[in-house]
C-alpha cells in the first residue's frame, strides 16, 4: 500500500481538530526518517466533509487522517479501494491518492493492540467492554476479537446501534457469535478486565453515563481520548475501582506510525515520538 510519488502536505481532519497532535506527530516521524512534508490540521464542516476532501487531494495533497466524526463518511468516499481492514471495519482513519484513485484504510486496531501490550494487557483470554458504536469502535471491534478476548460486548447511548455493529460484524464473521454481545449503557454488565472508551464524551467534561460495578480486579480502564490531565472518563474509571487508567496517546501515536508507513513505505520508532508528545503535553 506504499506510494511511489510522494506529495508533500498531509493533514489530520476533523470536527473538532484544533487539539490534535498529530501535526507535531508526523512532524518527528519526518525528522526521525529523513522525510520533508507539511502536516496541517484541517477543520471540516459537519456537512462538508466529502467536499474538504475532494479540495485537499485536487490541490495535491498526499495523504490524511480522519478523526472524529468522519471515519465512517470517509469508508463511504473510498469505498472502491479500501483495505481489508477499512472494509471490515466500515470505518477509514487513513485516505490516499494513489493512480488517481482514493484509497483508504484503518489503523486504529493496530494501533490499540500495540499500545494494549504496551501497558500489559493484551486482550487474549480477557473479558473486554466496548463503549461506543461510531467509526472508531467500528476501527478496533474486529482486531480486538481477532486478539482473542474471552468476551467482547459493545455497549452504546443508543442500543440500536450497539446491535447493528454486531450484526456487521457477525455479517463477516460468524465465529464470534457466541463472543460478541450489544446492549444500552445500561447493560454493561460485568466486572471487565478491560473497559474501552470509543465515545468522543472526553472531549466535554462528562464521562459515559456507566453504571457501578463494571471494573474486575485488576482491571484497566483506556480512554481512546488524551489530554495533558487524566480525562472525565479516566476520573471516573478510578472512582469506581479499575485498577489502571489509561488515555489513548500511545493508540494515537501507533495508528499514526502505521499511516506514515502506508504513505511512505517506512515505519518510524512509535516510542521516541510517544515520550516526546508526553513532554510536550505536559508543558501545555
Amino acid at each position: 500500500m506504499t506510494i511511489t510519488s510522494v506529495p508533500h502536505r498531509y493533514a489530520v481532519i476533523g470536527n473538532p481538530v484544533e487539539h490534535s497532535r498529530s501535526p507535531f506527530i508526523h512532524g518527528a516521524f519526518a525528522q526521525q526518517t529523513g522525510k520533508t512534508l507539511v502536516y496541517d490540521r484541517l477543520l471540516a464542516p459537519i456537512d462538508g466533509f466529502a467536499q474538504a476532501v475532494n479540495d485537499f487531494f485536487a490541490q495535491g495533497g498526499g495523504g490524511l487522517n480522519v478523526t472524529v466524526p468522519f471515519k465512517e463518511q470517509a469508508c463511504k468516499l473510498a469505498q472502491q479501494h479500501l483495505s481489508s481492514r477499512a472494509q471490515l471495519a466500515g470505518a477509514v482513519n487513513t485516505l490516499w491518492m494513489e493512480h488517481g484513485q482514493l484509497h483508504g484504510c484503518n489503523t486504529d486496531g493496530v494501533g490499540l493492540l500495540d499500545d494494549l501490550r504496551d501497558l500489559g494487557f493484551p486482550p487474549r483470554d480477557r473479558n473486554v467492554l466496548l463503549i461506543g458504536a461510531g467509526g472508531a469502535a467500528r476501527g478496533v471491534i474486529f482486531p480486538l476479537l481477532e486478539a482473542g478476548c474471552a468476551q467482547l460486548r459493545v455497549i452504546n447511548r443508543s442500543p440500536d446501534r450497539a446491535h447493528q455493529l454486531r450484526d456487521h460484524v457477525l455479517s463477516h464473521a460468524r465465529q464470534f457469535r457466541n463472543i460478541l454481545h450489544a446492549g444500552s449503557l445500561d447493560e454493561a454488565g460485568g466486572p471487565w478486565d478491560i473497559v474501552i472508551n470509543a465515545t468522543s464524551s472526553s472531549l466535554g467534561d462528562k464521562p459515559p453515563a456507566l453504571p457501578p460495578g463494571i471494573y474486575a480486579s485488576g482491571a484497566l480502564a483506556y480512554d481512546m481520548m488524551y489530554g495533558a490531565q487524566p480525562t472525565p472518563f479516566m476520573r471516573q474509571a478510578a472512582s469506581e475501582g479499575a485498577a489502571q487508567t489509561a488515555d489513548g496517546l500511545g493508540m494515537l501515536v501507533a495508528q499514526a506510525a502505521a499511516s506514515f508507513l502506508i504513505w511512505h513505505g517506512v515505519m518510524p520508532d512509535v516510542q521516541v515520538v510517544l515520550n516526546a508528545v508526553r513532554r510536550q503535553l505536559a508543558q501545555g
